[in-house]
């Protein structure tokens, strides 16, 4: 799944402009890769580019006790319709998907190296250190400690070439 700003700068608030580009862009790739299904509900892309608004913009992912019921509340929608627009147009149940966002922002709390990594479980939205454990390894295929030194050895190594050129 490609991620629409999720690596931009976190502001302050979230702007008309920011929500209007996210739509967009979640527009173009609705049209891109669902439009052409028979059964598409007119409701899904809505909710389809609520989904990505609350996750991306407003980093709703990073609410520890965010559910089914606190993010249809968000989305002004029912449980159902939400649920099967996150399995049919993400690929997962809302907790994977929720996960994934979350690994993506630990990743970037470790590439940066400004969080400890006792930290990185709770900033990052989960609500202890097993469940981001597991997620980080299912989604990585290595443990948070190795990531964050690879990416330490990867920064060393664009710096070396950078001196040698």
């Amino acid at each position: 799944m490609e991620y629409l700003f999720l690596r931009r700068k976190k502001t302050s608030g979230t702007s008309v402009r920011q929500k209007a580009l996210l739509y967009r862009a979640a527009g173009r790739e609705w049209t891109a890769r669902f439009s052409s299904l028979s059964d598409v509900r007119p409701a899904d892309s809505l909710i389809y580019k609520g989904i990505l608004y609350q996750l991306e913009i407003r980093r709703a992912f990073l609410d520890s006790s965010l559910s089914l019921k606190k993010l249809s509340v968000m989305l002004e929608t029912n449980q159902t319709y939400l649920s099967n627009a996150v399995n049919r147009y993400f690929g997962c149940h809302l907790k994977e998907l929720l996960n994934r966002y979350r690994v993506e922002y630990a990743k970037e709390l470790l590439r940066n190296g400004g969080c400890p990594l006792g930290e990185v479980p709770s900033r990052s939205g989960f609500g202890s250190k097993s469940p981001f454990y597991l997620a980080f390894v299912r989604q990585t295929g290595m443990t948070p400690k190795r990531y964050a030194a690879r990416e330490r050895n990867l920064v060393n190594l664009e710096i070396k070439n950078e001196v040698l050129l």
